[in-house]
């Protein structure tokens, strides 16, 4: 298993749980109408998640001996009310997000405690992905 690659892919992942979490509370805040009703609650959900996600990747850093990243995924998070932008937005990162943790387990050998807990995250980022196109 590479490590150092191991580590910097999982710094990847742990910068997009940071972006994610801010984008999913600005997006509670932000959705307007009719919509907000069901989708803001969805959205602290997530924010919710993408900040355990952030924790459990964070873990898997320093027990791999490295340095866990601080500043999120520079990706631009798009302000709107538009639910449709907002749920596009959403998509958009969830997709990126399941690629990236998809990319993580294919490097992970030997080691089924940390391969368990990230293909937890990874099924996670593929439900989001079918939620979303759902809402869509």
């Amino acid at each position: 298993m590479n490590i150092e690659l191991l580590v910097a892919q999982l710094n990847e992942a742990l910068a997009f749980e940071l972006r994610a979490s801010i984008m999913y509370a600005h997006y509670a805040a932000y959705v307007s109408g009719i919509h907000r009703l069901h989708l803001s609650p969805y959205f602290e959900a997530e924010a919710t998640e993408s900040n355990m996600h952030a924790q459990t990747v964070r873990h898997a850093i320093v027990k791999l001996g490295g340095v866990a990243v601080m500043d999120r995924d520079p990706m631009s998070i798009n302000h709107t009310t538009d639910y449709r932008e907002i749920l596009k937005s959403c998509l958009e990162t969830e997709k990126k997000a399941a690629e990236t943790y998809g990319n993580i387990l294919g490097l992970i050998k030997g080691d089924d405690e940390l391969y368990d807990s990230l293909q937890q995250i990874y099924f996670a980022e593929l439900r989001a992905v079918e939620e979303l196109t759902q809402l869509m």
